[in-house]
């Protein structure tokens, strides 16, 4: 996978196109959380797929993590900014310019790893921090969340959110983890995935490395303080 993802980076479209065969059950797995928009979820999956091949250009094959992880909130974002842009209610070209360069500044930013405040995103487009928030708020998607999800269930959209909410702050919390694992030696790392991921005692995992309890303990306490520091 990794060699496709590096031909499909240098533009082998052959490759792109065997990554996206490969996941197009996550695309749609995707889209139907956004079925009853008033959009056929065949539009919706070229927009989803068109998400999915920029999560495959930016993704960093040296991170321990998946594409398809990685790319889940990218899909997401790129269906949301659709139907945000051709909502029912109408935008000035202004706004809607002014928005766009908003998130493109954003996106921009995220990817160094920084969160800009809504006075820096306006100094940064020599505009008033009202001006952009005035823009971000008309061409936000609204809808009620009272409305059902399906005509054949009574979830409304709310208590999906509080589940999506969930879902995705898992998926952070994972992202969140395989990089503080990262600063961990080998051992250390085991150490922590089977006393927190397989739910071992710190006496099997003694077994399983062939060391002495005392010594997964201390291999414990150190990797634990090593990602406490990761953290802050």
């Amino acid at each position: 996978m990794k060699e496709l993802i590096w031909q499909a980076q240098s533009g082998d479209k052959k490759a792109m196109s065997v990554i996206i065969d490969e996941n197009i059950g996550l695309v749609w797995n995707i889209v139907k959380r956004f079925q009853g928009r008033g959009y056929e979820l065949e539009d919706l999956f070229q927009i989803g797929c068109i998400g999915f091949v920029k999560a495959i250009q930016r993704f960093n094959t040296e991170y321990e993590t998946q594409l398809s992880t990685y790319a889940v909130p990218m899909i997401i974002g790129e269906i949301k900014r659709f139907l945000r842009d051709n909502g029912p209610i109408k935008v000035s070209r202004s706004l809607k310019e002014l928005a766009m360069k908003v998130r493109q500044l954003q996106e921009e930013e995220e990817l160094k790893g920084e969160e800009l405040t809504v006075i820096q995103l306006a100094e940064k487009l020599n505009v008033s921090k009202e001006e952009i928030i005035v823009a971000l708020d008309a061409t936000s998607y609204v809808e009620s969340l009272d409305k059902k999800i399906y005509d054949d269930d009574e979830t409304t959209i709310g208590e999906k959110l509080i589940y999506e909410t969930h879902e995705y702050q898992n998926l952070l919390n994972k992202l969140t983890i395989e990089k503080l694992l990262k600063n961990l030696n080998e051992k250390e790392k085991r150490v922590i995935l089977y006393r927190y991921y397989k739910e071992k005692t710190q006496y099997e995992i003694s077994q399983i490395l062939g060391i002495s309890q005392v010594q997964v303990s201390r291999i414990e306490k150190k990797a634990l303080e090593k990602m406490r520091v990761g953290c802050c």
